[in-house]
């Protein structure tokens, strides 16, 4: 049966219920959200003399919940008009509508007795063959669909959304008892192509794979806070993004999710593994049991593990929990030896290993807690899962981690691990051993540029399903498909005679070894490839140019060397737009300043879902130079119409650059101008290399040839007058800075085209050069330097 998905039913609306419809609607799927009708009417509706028939009282519970997601920050919707695909009921009134919807998906509270109530009606109504699924964190599959029928069970399945949905990757999938594997199939692919999911297959044991291993991981690494005595700032510097975790690490995480999340999540498990060798870890330790106790639960209580203190005055001022007291007190800084050593290191699982072997309390800390994780997760399997690649992947995409366990476990060495792991008392699962003496030391290798994970059943390595579709640039390396680099970029042979530039700089600025990268990738992709992508890995594509070369330069006045940067820099994005092969651009999360004009320079972006791009040079007291401001500019005259209308859209086109206004998704960039309706735009980030590779292919296949430059229409002195009026008034009002004028001013006289008499078409070389000599003039403020230094040593934006 080949199944299409128009629409979907939620049943529920609470958090997750309001925010997996506002998911569906990202992608275009049109939801009917229903929840209970509320049992008594409030102060409010009274005195309005409403009564409990109202329309308005009936739905009142699930308006309420749908506004309040969509007023959630960060947002749960990629645009606020998506928010029209969601039509709002209540089960009395509208359950018989799911007779017409292609999915069903209950969302309502964790209690069996309640699902069960629901699905009874849910039967009544349901089309037969209708895919009918539960989210739930841990209800096992065979109690909810008890006393269903046959056609109920064979198209039942657990579809478990991690929160937030639109950002948290994991979906698990877990089978019932009676689930036809068709269904399971079209779920695990639907998640993964559709939703933009890391569609995880999970056997029905409680808490599935993620919780129960992650859950496990916080708890047990609890036991080891409290045994070694660190303080909550000291484990939250170590359990961060300097391991490969979430930059909330630890503490924070628990307190944005809620410590009652996670210890209802540990108790439960507690109480349903009486055969788990390490259940007793899931009981509390005091430096959590006293915070539940006190119903301390983080951010939705006000205080956690951390609290945030309101003065009088307005200010602010972060406290932490003291593990002896019980009380608040100042935010510790801590000094630890490891993460000072570490600091240079870039590479993540060097670091992880530099970090775990060394001889301080971070070191004993990490083994401590790695390796008891290690044994867990060894001896998981099978009961969790066969594949031991499940629970990487689960955890990762759940929790947020760049390594799983057993990813990690390869970084240090199967073996050498294993003897350590002895040494300290916490010994493996007996397979890993028989692994082991069969002579393969590690869980993961690749064969023939493809990933594969050791199948410990038939004791061989097998290619990991799923990613048969997916560009790895980490394996394209193990593969030896290498073809140049330098230390800031690499070029790699993507196959069908497609090459790929990966940044690997710090934040993947753009400085001199990036644009010799560029230039380099599209001279060998010019000279023997169809085509070149340009993407990586990395947390963001790039977060700009290198502003500490610059402040360098500006610093010694040394305005020769920042025009003959600015020129280099202009003349790449150049090349990359009017090269004789495609240039596609792969820009996910942070796409700014520099990285924003490259892309705005390609042939085709295709962007991830998450892209927070924009033009943000104003905020170091600059304005866009690399081409940025001319590329905006070109784009308003290719669109432009007649009369005021023109001024209005360049007015937009100018307030996204003077503002730095940034996308919160790829939606939004499209409505900001970063994005043309002819982009792309890719859900599942595993996904977007291979298929801004397919575009480069694409346009190579339908006969690309070389764009030639063309003429851009400027509005001269009409335009200029018009930005002056808005930048006076902002000044006027106390909005803006005289410096921030001073920018918005050299900004509008290149928008305008200098100071012409009347509209004039004019070369893209004329206002790049405009850019150029604007730019060039704000490196000598002493303001743009301030901003300059505030934004690389205090990592904050200066408005000066």
């Amino acid at each position: 049966m080949k199944r299409t998905i128009k629409n979907v039913a939620i049943l529920g609306s609470g958090v997750m219920g309001s925010r997996i419809a506002c998911h569906f609607a990202n992608i275009g799927v049109q939801v009917l959200l229903l929840d209970i009708v509320p049992f008594e009417l409030t102060e409010q509706e009274q005195k309005k003399g409403l009564t409990k028939e109202d329309p308005a009282v009936r739905n009142r519970l699930v308006n309420s919940a749908l506004q309040s997601t969509l007023k959630s920050n960060p947002s749960a919707i990629y645009d606020k008009a998506f928010a029209d695909r969601i039509q709002t009921g209540n089960f009395d009134d509208d359950l018989h509508k799911i007779k017409d919807y292609d999915w069903v998906m209950e969302v309502v509270v964790e209690r069996l007795d309640i699902k069960q109530s629901l699905f009874e009606k849910v039967e009544k109504h349901r089309k037969p063959g209708t895919l009918i699924t539960s989210n739930t964190s841990g209800i096992p599959m065979h109690m909810m669909c008890e006393g269903r029928s046959e056609d109920f069970q064979e198209n039942f399945a657990g579809t478990h959304f991690f929160n937030p949905p639109r950002y948290l990757r994991l979906l698990e999938i877990i089978p019932g008892p009676k689930s036809k594997p068709e269904n399971i199939e079209f779920l695990m692919d639907y998640g993964d192509r559709f939703l933009g999911k890391e569609t995880v297959l999970c056997k029905d044991t409680p808490a599935f794979i993620a919780n129960r291993v992650g859950v496990y991981a916080i708890i047990s690494a609890m036991h080891t806070v409290e045994k070694m005595g660190l303080g909550v700032s000291e484990v939250d510097k170590m359990t961060g993004t300097v391991i490969g975790r979430a930059k909330s690490a630890t503490f924070r995480t628990m307190d944005v999710v809620g410590l009652d999340t996670t210890v209802n999540v540990a108790n439960n498990l507690y109480k349903a593994l009486p055969n788990d060798e390490s259940r007793e870890k899931f009981k509390l330790p005091k430096i959590v049991e006293v915070l539940y106790e006190n119903k301390w639960f983080g951010d939705k209580t006000g205080h956690g593990y951390f609290k945030m203190i309101r003065h009088k005055d307005g200010s602010k001022e972060l406290k932490e929990i003291d593990f002896e007291t019980f009380e608040y007190k100042d935010v510790e800084k801590p000094n630890i030896k490891a993460l000072q050593a570490s600091k240079e290191i870039e590479d993540l699982k060097k670091r992880i290993k530099f970090l775990v072997n060394f001889d301080d309390k971070a070191g004993e800390f990490y083994r401590t807690t790695f390796y008891d994780l290690f044994k867990y997760c060894s001896n998981r399997i099978p009961e969790i899962s066969d594949e031991l690649y499940r629970i990487d992947q689960a955890v990762c995409a759940g929790f947020g981690w760049e390594l799983g366990p057993f990813e990690t476990w390869d970084v240090l060495g199967v073996k050498e691990t294993v003897e350590k792991m002895e040494a300290a008392g916490e010994k493996p699962a007996a397979w890993v051993y028989e692994m082991l003496e069969a002579g393969n030391d590690s869980f993961y290798q690749v064969i023939e540029g493809k990933k594969h994970y050791y199948d410990i059943p038939t004791k061989s390595y097998k290619e990991i399903p799923g990613i048969e579709e997916f560009i790895i640039l980490d394996t394209l390396k193990s593969a030896g498909k290498k073809l140049w680099e330098n230390p800031g970029a690499s070029v790699y042979d993507m196959g069908d005679d497609v090459i790929g530039l990966e940044f690997h700089t710090k934040m993947n600025s753009m400085g001199q070894e990036v644009i010799e990268g560029i230039n380099t990738a599209i001279g060998m992709a010019e000279k023997s490839h169809k085509g070149l992508v340009i993407g990586n890995e990395g947390a963001n594509f790039s977060a700009g140019a290198n502003l500490a070369m610059l402040f360098m330069f500006a610093g010694d006045q040394d305005f020769d060397e920042i025009n003959l940067m600015i020129a280099q820099f202009q003349n790449t994005m150049m090349r990359a737009r009017f090269s004789s092969i495609p240039v596609v651009l792969a820009p996910h999360n942070m796409a700014l300043g520099g990285g924003c004009e490259l892309s705005l320079h390609s042939d085709h972006i295709q962007a991830h879902a998450e892209l927070y791009m924009g033009l943000v040079e104003v905020g170091v007291g600059l304005i866009p130079a690399g081409g940025g401001t001319k590329e905006m500019t070109l784009r308003f005259s290719n669109e432009i119409e007649s009369g005021d209308v023109e001024l209005n859209r360049l007015q937009e086109r100018f307030m996204n650059i003077a503002m730095a206004k940034v996308s919160t998704s790829a939606e939004e960039a499209r409505n900001l101008g970063y994005l043309r309706n002819s982009d792309g735009i890719t859900l599942n980030r595993k996904r977007q290399l291979a298929e801004a590779k397919q575009k480069v292919i694409s346009l190579y296949d339908q006969g690309y040839s070389q764009p030639v430059e063309q003429n851009i229409k400027v509005m001269g002195k009409s335009s200029l007058a018009l930005f002056e009026a808005g930048i006076t008034g902002m000044q006027y009002g106390a909005y803006i800075s005289e410096h921030d004028a001073k920018i918005a001013r050299k900004l509008a006289w290149v928008m305008s085209g200098g100071d012409l008499s009347s509209p004039t078409e004019v070369s893209e070389r004329h206002l790049l050069d405009l850019e150029r000599e604007a730019f060039l003039s704000l490196t000598g403020e002493k303001k743009t330097l301030e901003r300059i230094h505030s934004i690389l040593f205090k990592g904050k934006p200066l408005r000066n």
